[in-house]
């Protein structure tokens, strides 16, 4: 590939359509992000691979176990996929993911606030990482004197999350009385 070409930017609609994983039980990993995570299972391909979505997309996750068939997870220090990140509509939404994954047991890696954005970090059964995420209004977003958005990584409040829970009229979910406390990650 040549060097030092600049071709502009792309559309600002332009966004990443879906992920495609390769996994090495295949039930296991629907079982993750179809029953934990609340995706929803639109098409399989025999006992290979399925595909999962959120509102009713053809697919947001494609999982498949063509090479990976009981397979392990690539090991430290190897290029590859650092993490999936899931973007939820609402501050709640997360909350509300959160409580999902307290109740399923699934332990977090780190929480944090990013100034522009509150994330959860965890790993699949297949050791993929995972971000869950919502975004702050752009209006929101810590910016410096010149106008540049300013990230950080400081610590998530889990609790002060899990209480947009019992604040929000009509959330399915509810608070989780189990604490857990991680320390903030990238």
């Amino acid at each position: 590939m040549r060097q030092n070409i600049d071709f502009g930017p792309v559309p600002p609609q332009t966004r990443i359509g879906h992920v495609h994983l390769k996994v090495s039980d295949l039930e296991r990993a629907i079982a993750f992000y179809r029953d934990v995570l609340g995706f929803q299972e639109t098409q399989r391909y025999g006992r290979q691979a399925a595909f999962l979505s959120a509102g009713g997309y053809h697919h947001h996750i494609g999982l498949n176990t063509w090479e990976s068939a009981g397979g392990s997870p690539p090991p430290a220090g190897s290029t590859g996929l650092f993490h999936l990140a899931i973007l939820y509509p609402s501050r709640a939404d997360l909350a509300d993911a959160l409580r999902r994954l307290l109740e399923a047991g699934i332990p977090l890696e780190g929480a944090s606030d990013h100034g522009v954005s509150e994330a959860l970090y965890l790993r699949d059964p297949d050791g993929n990482g995972v971000e869950l995420y919502w975004d702050r209004p752009q209006d929101q977003w810590p910016r410096g004197k010149d106008g540049q958005i300013q990230m950080s990584t400081d610590p998530l409040n889990l609790d002060d999350l899990l209480r947009e829970l019992s604040d929000r009229a009509d959330g399915p979910g509810r608070p989780s009385t189990r604490k857990q406390s991680v320390d903030s990650a990238p």
